[in-house]
């Protein structure tokens, strides 16, 4: 994932092989005076390693929008919080966690470092990621394992579901502690072709430490430099939004051929144009895969770890994907 940068930014670095987060909010609408930012706003700067790269390990096969998600009309979707669920067949996609669909997802496991000199080791263990109740864990654990001090689940649809524009809704509640990184995020399906950053990179939530701060952001590639825009919940543009994101949210992301923007109950505290398709933009119009992890230590939370938090936990409730 990224290192931590205190305005919006759109980073253009030819040396780098690293992601970015970036501060910034706005409300649901965002401020008129403040357009998306698109790929002409460039600020040069100096990037770290990143945890996405590692997704190019599995063969991927990218798969058409129209028949990727074959949904029955009798199948229904269970709202656990009360709430009237839509009908399934409103859904492009959806996972509510009944279990964990091995169809859907496959765990990437290892303790590469995974571009961000993380230090857990991801597992496919029932330890590190089970449904409980209809809700999605992510745990990660202080134990010693492989070699590794800590141990935690990255989830991935890669190769079995991906999607190019939609609204994506989840409702997630999200871990705090020193070094603690959990991320809610997408990367372009033809990862293993094109590679990263030129594939694109769709970062709906992350969060580091013990912030309850929520941040948003998009990677791409741009004249071969990596190029990256992004903002958070915080201060967007002179608004914020103060959340306790250990309690359930509803996140929400909007993608259109016009623009991606990203919601925290109704709070907007993201927004890209990309209806200008060039400089590396073209990559937000061709499917992306989902990831779900949580991550421990790194570039970005840096490399103080408070032992106390684990076990430490992302919950997912859901995630929906509609037209």
């Amino acid at each position: 994932m990224f290192q931590k940068f205190t305005a919006p930014l759109v980073i253009a670095t030819a040396a780098s092989a690293a992601f970015f987060a970036c501060s910034s909010d706005s409300s649901s609408s965002g401020p008129a005076e403040e357009p998306p930012a698109s790929s002409s706003d460039k600020i040069a700067t100096n990037s770290s390693s990143s945890l996405r790269l590692s997704s190019a390990n599995l063969s991927s096969s990218s798969i058409d929008v129209s028949v990727s998600a074959e949904i029955s009309s009798s199948d229904k979707a269970t709202d656990k919080v009360g709430e009237p669920a839509e009908p399934a067949e409103v859904y492009l996609w959806h996972d509510e966690f009944d279990s964990i669909d091995t169809t859907t997802w496959t765990f990437e496991t290892g303790a590469s470092g995974w571009g961000n000199n993380e230090w857990q080791y991801y597992t496919g263990r029932s330890e590190n990621a089970f449904v409980q109740d209809g809700i999605l864990h992510i745990r990660a654990n202080k134990e010693d394992y492989e070699g590794a001090k800590y141990t935690s689940a990255r989830m991935i649809t890669k190769g079995k579901f991906s999607f190019t524009y939609g609204t994506v809704e989840a409702r997630i509640a999200l871990p705090v502690g020193k070094g603690i990184w959990p991320a809610f995020w997408m990367l372009g399906e033809n990862i293993d072709a094109v590679s990263w950053p030129a594939c694109g990179e769709i970062d709906i939530i992350e969060a580091v430490n013990s912030e309850n701060v929520v941040y948003g952001t998009n990677h791409w590639q741009a004249g071969g430099n990596q190029a990256d825009y992004g903002n958070n919940t915080k201060d967007y543009y002179g608004t914020s939004k103060e959340l306790d994101i250990t309690q359930f949210h509803n996140y929400k992301m909007v993608w259109n051929e016009k623009l991606i923007a990203m919601y925290v109950d109704d709070f907007k505290y993201q927004e890209i144009a990309i209806e200008d398709a060039k400089d590396g933009l073209e990559a937000f119009h061709k499917p992306q895969f989902f990831i779900l992890n949580v991550a421990v230590a790194g570039n970005w939370p840096g490399f103080e770890v408070d032992d106390l938090q684990f076990p430490n936990e992302m919950l997912v409730d859901y995630i929906r994907v509609s037209r």
